[in-house]
């Protein structure tokens, strides 16, 4: 079984003493997962940050993510060579395909591949993949198989709910990972999400958030404030009650919000 802290701290759009800010004050809060990726282009801070601040190796759990101009066969190991060199360690605890290749202009087949060839070289402990679709981690599936793939990180949140691709996912013991877990901020808007926060005394991020561990997703928010951090990560589920979660459900409107021009049609 793959193991995946269920709280994440997510450094998407992370850089410089924000970066710093932000990794310090999470782990010190409790925070030992921590999610990256090549195209954040902060690898080499965090390597710096964690160096610096004398972490443990094995207690902490790091995942970062191949960029799509990375996948081929000719780049893949290479890329994740130097993002262990930027990291400043010599494994990753999960390492994804951030994007399904553009066009398919590299196999699908080929890209995982070589994320097998990793984790066999011990450059990663487990593999996966990131915004695929269910027809796409049917793919993958039939490719290495479901036991070789911990977790498709995707979008969830309550305005966009993704319940065909968790199901499928779910369906092949697949764990999920929810990234923007608060919709950029609109859950903090939200009325609907206010009311039902103020009737269990608590904010609405921990309504978001309770409601996908009660999902069994794991959630990996981003913060910069220490109270927001603390929060996140002492979130837990079994909160709400079945009129909240009707209530959220009625939230669905397909609210993309990580929609490139690149991205693969959506179920």
């Amino acid at each position: 079984m793959h193991h995946i802290p269920t709280h994440g701290l997510g450094t998407f759009r992370l850089k410089d003493d924000v970066l710093k800010h932000s990794l310090k004050t999470g782990l010190d809060v409790g925070f030992r997962h921590i999610d990256t990726a090549q195209i954040y282009e902060n690898e080499r801070e965090i390597g710096d940050i964690l160096q610096s601040l004398d972490y443990r190796r094995e207690n902490l759990f790091l995942t970062s993510k191949i960029w799509t101009s990375n996948l081929s066969r000719s780049k893949l190991l290479d890329s994740l060579k130097q993002s262990l060199l930027d990291l400043k360690t010599d494994y990753l605890d999960l390492t994804l395909i951030h994007w399904p290749s553009p066009k398919n202009e590299v196999p699908l087949k080929e890209s995982l591949t070589e994320l097998m060839h990793a984790k066999e070289q011990g450059l990663t402990k487990s593999i996966g993949i990131s915004n695929f679709t269910i027809d796409q981690v049917q793919e993958a599936i039939s490719i290495v198989g479901a036991e070789n793939i911990a977790t498709n990180q995707i979008e969830v949140h309550p305005f966009l709910q993704n319940k065909k691709v968790i199901e499928e996912c779910k369906k092949h013991g697949i764990k999920v990972t929810a990234y923007m877990p608060l919709a950029y901020g609109e859950v903090l808007k939200s009325d609907v999400i206010g009311e039902i926060a103020k009737k269990h005394n608590i904010s609405n991020a921990d309504v978001s958030l309770t409601w996908l561990l009660d999902q069994d997703l794991c959630i990996i928010p981003s913060s910069t404030s220490e109270k927001h951090l603390r929060s996140n990560f002492n979130v837990e589920g079994g909160i709400l009650d079945a009129e909240d979660v009707e209530n959220l459900e009625a939230l669905e409107r397909n609210y993309r919000i990580a929609n490139p021009d690149f991205a693969p049609k959506w179920d």
